[in-house]
């Protein structure tokens, strides 16, 4: 598997999330659907410059969360392989193990506060926009929040084997609110 997705043109990145390899996987694929939407919530911002006077702050955020969110897709790839290199080989303390879920919680974790940061700014951008680009940030903001469903449930998962980690309560407090952004 390649190390660097953002290398790949979208077919064989399409089939790099097909294959049989462990990695790439839903986080990294939720770190690009949350990319993806914040730049489709700088193009609105963007083109809705001249009826909107803050359009462009709007879209400084939008691409500072796209560039936030860009690099977690390799990130997501390469703590997930490590982890599970470490579950397939039974070898190995369990506190070794035990650190590399932790770390593989870890950029879900990001993934989700990205997500819910996309999703909150696409609400405000679709409430101030051209009405003609309304749909297509509706569409984002549900991206994101989509995104960070994924990325949530990625940290529970990953921190099975600690009970009562105040991550996962965070990680869903991000999918909560992508998901209130999303019912506007």
């Amino acid at each position: 598997m390649t190390d660097d997705l953002l290398a790949l043109r979208v077919d064989e990145l399409l089939d790099a999330f097909g294959a049989g390899e462990p990695d790439p996987g839903s986080g990294s694929a939720a770190a690009l659907v949350v990319a993806m939407a914040a730049s489709l919530i700088a193009k609105a911002a963007r083109r809705s410059r001249d009826e909107w006077a803050e359009a462009g702050g709007a879209v400084a955020q939008a691409e500072a969360l796209r560039i936030r969110a860009t690099p977690l897709a390799d990130a997501d790839a390469s703590v997930y392989r490590e982890a599970h290199g470490r579950l397939t080989r039974a070898e190995g303390a369990d506190h070794t193990l035990a650190s590399s879920l932790d770390r593989a919680a870890e950029i879900p974790l990001q993934i989700a506060r990205a997500g819910a940061d996309v999703a909150a700014l696409g609400r405000e951008v679709s409430e101030r926009c051209d009405e003609a680009l309304k749909p297509d940030v509706v569409g984002a903001v549900l991206l994101a929040a989509a995104a960070t469903q994924a990325a949530a449930r990625l940290v529970e998962a990953n921190l099975t084997v600690a009970e009562d980690d105040p991550r996962v309560g965070e990680a869903n407090a991000y999918a909560d609110a992508a998901l209130g952004s999303a019912r506007g």
